[in-house]
């Protein structure tokens, strides 16, 4: 690997400032064969702001954190390690409650420890997009695919689809997709949502918040940053049911969040999609059946299909 610049170095192009414009904020566990490449993607973003970067680290027993204090020794003043001795996941905590308090900068950008940036430059160019665009409140890219050994799995993470801006109502309907490890997005004030906290997707959720906000932008012209596959992931080890199951209980809780702050309409639109996706982890025979006995309430079609032993039972 290439030298990194000097902690000196980096602040060089800063004009003098040290008051951190973009806060990085980097969540780890168990991430020791991967956590390296993770924070000298930071440490490469030349940018004529100041950046700080918060890592926390959930108890890994693999090593992690003496990666993250090594790097933390070399570069005193940019990383601020937050080092738990006691995994918070396990106690209903989420990494991003332990961050959000310590988030000084005036735009975030997110990435985490078993993923990296590859292009230099992304955090300037974000930065810069976002100034010029008010009405904009985050950004982001597309990223390559990889496996444990950093195989490529496929050059684009992205589906061609959502390689485009969405408007803020997209953003609140939940129908934005944008690469996690690719957000810079303006620190806004966020409302107490204790039901972000129950929910296993929380970056979905939190996408949905802000579209309150603005719109996004879809970024072509930055290298696209590499999302790792591997057993330790959270979600790319869940089954494709198991992430149906959560996204339905995610869906369910947005829902929840909408009705109680009286946004009916919204509360509305996402127990809809609860139950479709909630959907997609029934067996099809079963789902039609379900479907039949819902959308046509005909008692002779309940009756004939009774008689061939069929779902569901009668009504009392």
């Amino acid at each position: 690997m290439p030298p990194l610049r000097s902690q000196e170095e980096i602040r060089k192009d800063w004009g003098g400032s040290t008051d951190p414009l973009v806060s990085i904020r980097c969540l780890a566990f168990n991430h020791g064969a991967f956590i390296e490449s993770a924070l000298r993607g930071f440490l490469e973003q030349r940018t004529r702001f100041p950046f700080e970067i918060l890592v926390h680290d959930d108890a890994s027993t693999d090593g992690t954190q003496d990666v993250i204090r090594a790097y933390q020794r070399a570069y005193p003043d940019l990383i601020r390690p937050v080092l738990q001795t006691e995994n918070q996941y396990a106690r209903g905590r989420r990494g991003w409650q332990a961050m959000d308090p310590l988030t000084r900068g005036r735009y975030v950008a997110l990435c985490e420890g078993d993923d990296y940036w590859t292009d230099p430059y992304k955090l300037q160019i974000q930065v810069d997009f976002l100034e010029r665009h008010p009405e904009y409140v985050i950004s982001g890219h597309d990223a390559r695919v990889v496996d444990e050994e950093g195989s490529l799995v496929s050059a684009s993470k992205l589906a061609r689809a959502y390689r485009r801006d969405f408007s803020a109502s997209d953003l609140e309907r939940g129908d934005a997709t944008l690469l996690t490890l690719s957000w810079v997005y303006r620190n806004v004030p966020i409302p107490m949502c204790p039901e972000r906290g129950l929910v296993e997707n929380g970056d979905r959720f939190f996408l949905v918040l802000l579209g309150a906000y603005g719109k996004s932008h879809h970024h072509d012209d930055i290298e696209p940053a590499v999302y790792r596959v591997h057993s330790g992931g959270v979600w790319s080890a869940l089954s494709r049911k198991e992430q149906h199951v959560e996204q339905a209980h995610t869906w369910c809780m947005i829902q929840r969040y909408f009705r109680r702050i009286g946004r009916q309409d919204l509360a509305r639109h996402f127990l809809e999609r609860c139950q479709g996706t909630y959907a997609l982890t029934i067996p099809l025979p079963r789902l039609l059946q379900a479907l039949v006995f819902r959308s046509l309430d005909m008692p002779w079609l309940r009756r004939w299909w009774r008689r061939l032993g069929g779902f569901p039972p009668p009504r009392p």
